[in-house]
């Protein structure tokens, strides 16, 4: 078993606080005017996009009021041809630790686009934000700034779409993730955030070794972990859904342990990774290493530990004609490079993405007046793949 850590102060408080909330639920179809189709009606012009929300509230039932402010977001796409409900497991143990939880109900059909639901979850990480800024909604002022996207096999694929150059996310964490069509092994190496890879070790409807396995070596994140469960399957990262029971009876391995224990082990990685950076918790990243060392039901890879100390950013400077200044920098860092970079990242001190840009020409001005004072890291990428990481302050 994972060993549980002790609570410090802050996250135990928020804990009592939430011991009080209950899953309360709400269903908004947001619209996108620039394509067509989804599901759904009433949300405008263009495609529907019914999404199910689950939140801490008042008392277990719709439309009631939130409970706890400053809530993170998380936006989660279903599986192939499941509903959103195979996942009450995900929001009744996510809501409990003071999450609000979207699920697109798009491309549900026999013949899904993934494209499509890729496009979908990205564009709800905005819309969901708005709504903290919209004074009817239930969520007006409630809403944190941190969000995450998560997805389960098809879901988890199509989150790598979605988190393809986004900027706008903080982290994701995906189980069971399938390459999609278009391949998310191709959109992960562009895919920057913070990343926990969950996977079953007897899954046969995407095997770890043609999918996840794939998908982590090609991301570029600094911080990316895998977690392999020892004898976990592709179906029991939900609850029971007759579609995927299925199509994992027509193929072996099958799983070894039970769906209450792959859960069991699935949300304890989550809820850990998910307090360290939609909550900030340094804590939580002690916690997340301790677990994975003393845990003998997993196996585990990782590009860099996630602590407090460090964002796993190993500084070097392979493109010599690379230069970054001033460095401090008020208003303007400047960057220039006798060859060809391909883009250009900067990342604050948890590793998360603050900017992203294409590199156009030898020299490029970064407008930094809105940025915090701080230490920042910037990452330069050439067209052979080669890297570059350099720290510079802010003041």
């Amino acid at each position: 078993m994972i060993i549980k850590q002790l609570l410090t102060t802050s996250v135990l408080a928020v804990f009592i606080s939430n011991l009080s909330a209950q899953v309360g639920h709400t269903t908004i179809t947001f619209n996108d005017p620039n394509r067509t189709g989804g599901f759904g009606t009433g949300g405008g012009t263009g495609r529907q996009i019914q999404t199910e929300i689950y939140y801490p509230a008042t008392s277990t039932a719709d439309n009631v009021p939130v409970v706890g402010t400053n809530l993170p977001i998380i936006v989660f796409g279903h599986g192939f041809s499941m509903g959103w409900d195979a996942y009450a497991n995900v929001w009744q143990s996510l809501t409990s630790e003071g999450y609000v939880i979207a699920f697109p109900r798009t491309e549900g059909s026999l013949s899904p686009s993934h494209s499509d639901f890729g496009k979908d979850i990205a564009l709800l990480v905005d819309k969901m934000q708005n709504l903290n800024i919209t004074s009817s909604s239930l969520f007006f002022g409630k809403l944190a700034s941190t969000s995450a996207i998560m997805g389960h096999s098809m879901g988890g694929g199509s989150s790598f779409l979605a988190g393809a150059n986004n900027t706008a996310i903080t982290t994701m964490v995906t189980f069971a993730a399938a390459n999609t069509n278009p391949s998310s092994i191709s959109a992960s190496r562009t895919v920057t955030v913070p990343n926990l890879i969950i996977t079953g070790q007897n899954d046969c409807v995407a095997p770890p070794a043609n999918h996840q396995n794939i998908i982590y070596d090609s991301l570029i994140s600094n911080l990316k972990t895998e977690v392999t469960i020892k004898g976990g399957g592709h179906c029991y990262f939900a609850n029971n859904n007759f579609n995927c029971s299925f199509g994992e009876g027509t193929c072996t391995p099958n799983p070894t342990i039970t769906r209450a224990e792959q859960q069991d082990i699935t949300l304890d990685y989550t809820k850990i990774w998910l307090r360290r950076f939609l909550k900030n918790d340094c804590s939580a990243g002690t916690s997340f290493q301790d677990s994975l060392i003393s845990s003998n039901r997993i196996l585990h890879r990782q590009s860099n530990p996630i602590n407090c100390s460090s964002v796993g950013l190993n500084l070097y400077n392979k493109l010599s004609d690379l230069k970054v200044y001033p460095n401090p920098a008020n208003q303007y860092l400047n960057i220039e490079s006798n060859i060809e970079l391909n883009f250009v990242i900067i990342l604050d001190l948890v590793g998360r993405v603050i900017y992203y840009s294409d590199f156009k020409n030898n020299k490029q001005t970064i407008d930094i007046k809105n940025f915090d004072n701080g230490i920042y890291y910037l990452k330069a990428i050439d067209k052979s793949g080669s890297t570059s990481i350099i720290k510079w302050l802010k003041q």
